[in-house]
């Protein structure tokens, strides 16, 4: 088993490291208390957890002093414990907690913000000496995520591409980050013959691929696509949602779905959905 301990002060990017790690596949805990960190690590180990993060900080108190001796038992058992300890300067933990209003957790009785940053800083000390040390004073979320695989070793997951059909009369899907609407093109409803059927049939393609402004259409999504994924990819994006919308989203949006799926098959993970074939 792998264990990373994530823990540093607050507001220095603890929960973007554990969300990073989660992305990644680890079993996450939050704000576990120091005390129950051997149990914890035992009972996921049973139950198959080969990756597992856990963030503990200065909320746990006094047992952050038997911190480093429940780390070294785990390691004497085989586990393969990784700390990261996130800091950052204190005029910038004090900057980030005005930006989001936030109340730091040790900013009890008459402490003011500054105090209670360095109280934590003393509690945590312990953890500090045998962490790794990540300064985040001038870092932006997207570098830390990308600093955190590095370290970690942990390979650069690809962008997932969910292209979705959907019928503008039901309303745009809520999910979708890119919109293109394909009503501009031939309709096959108005085919007698391929109206019961559905984008899905080799007769409706068939109609459609007769159209030259449909072939043209699918690559010019196509390359829009291909050309602005990389920064999708950049900004650590897991998930790209698609939608294709046509009337009816029976004929047209789902050829087209289908058609730019096949097309980036083998370049990314693709899935298809089309909301509204059955309605």
């Amino acid at each position: 088993m792998q264990l990373v301990l994530i823990s540093g002060l607050s507001g220095s990017g603890k929960s973007i490291a554990l969300k990073v790690l989660e992305d990644s596949g680890y079993y996450c805990v939050d704000n576990l208390p120091a005390q129950l960190l051997e149990q914890t690590v035992d009972l996921l180990r049973r139950a198959g957890h080969a990756t597992v993060a856990v963030s503990i900080d200065a909320r746990t108190g006094g047992a952050l002093d038997l911190l480093p001796g429940y780390l070294a038992a785990l390691r004497r058992q085989g586990v393969d414990v990784r700390v990261l300890f996130l800091d950052a300067k204190t005029e910038t933990l004090i900057k980030r907690f005005a930006e989001t209003r936030r109340r730091h957790p040790l900013a009890k009785g008459d402490l003011t913000l500054e105090e209670a940053l360095a109280r934590e800083r003393e509690l945590l000390s312990v953890i500090a000496e045998t962490g790794q040390p990540i300064d985040t004073s001038g870092m932006v979320p997207n570098a830390l995520r990308k600093w955190i695989k590095e370290l970690l070793a942990i390979p650069s997951e690809t962008t997932t591409l969910l292209f979705e059909s959907f019928a503008y009369k039901q309303g745009i899907p809520l999910d979708a980050d890119l919109v293109f609407d394909v009503r501009c093109v031939p309709n096959p409803f108005y085919e007698p013959r391929l109206q019961p059927q559905t984008g899905l049939d080799a007769d409706v393609a068939q109609f459609l691929e007769s159209e030259p402004q449909v072939g043209a259409l699918a690559d010019d999504i196509g390359r829009f696509v291909e050309s602005w994924l990389p920064a999708f990819h950049r900004e650590h994006r897991n998930s790209l949602t698609i939608a294709i919308g046509c009337t009816g989203g029976r004929h047209r949006s789902p050829y087209f779905a289908e058609r730019l799926g096949r097309r980036f098959r083998d370049r990314a993970s693709v899935l298809i959905r089309h909301r509204d074939l059955a309605s």
